[in-house]
């Protein structure tokens, strides 16, 4: 099995500038495996502030500009992760997902983490066909 390693504008470069030993993409064996994706701007590579409701906008945002750089969407997602520091978020996260997964949702597990070294407070990551 070989794997490509796909380049994300913006995405690909806010990774290695923070020094993370991970790539943003990976096309293999006929999937995309898109790593957890924070709320990040894809114009100007900064993390979005706010509630998590706009955060978790700006997730998925990103999670799709991720997508389309490998060359497939959001439809072709068969698989979701949700990572969020306070399970309490769960509704809120849910109608915001609702609205990027309306039919046929893709399987989906949500984790709340106890411990997050990070400045924001959710990231999405999934498997989709490529």
């Amino acid at each position: 099995m070989d794997k490509e390693v796909i380049e994300v504008p913006v995405m690909s470069a806010k990774v290695r500038s923070l020094g993370l030993p991970c790539s943003t993409a990976v096309r293999a064996n006929g999937f995309v495996f898109i790593s957890a994706t924070p709320p990040v701007d894809m114009v100007t590579g900064e993390m979005v502030r706010g509630d998590i409701e706009v955060q978790t906008d700006a997730s998925l945002k990103a999670l799709k500009h991720c997508l389309e750089a490998a060359g497939t969407s959001l439809d072709k997602v068969v698989m979701v992760r949700i990572y969020a520091v306070n399970s309490g978020f769960y509704n809120v996260i849910n109608r915001v997902y609702a609205k990027y997964f309306a039919t046929n949702p893709p399987a989906r597990s949500f984790v709340p983490v106890a411990s997050w070294p990070m400045e924001f407070d959710i990231e999405i990551e999934c498997v989709a066909v490529a």
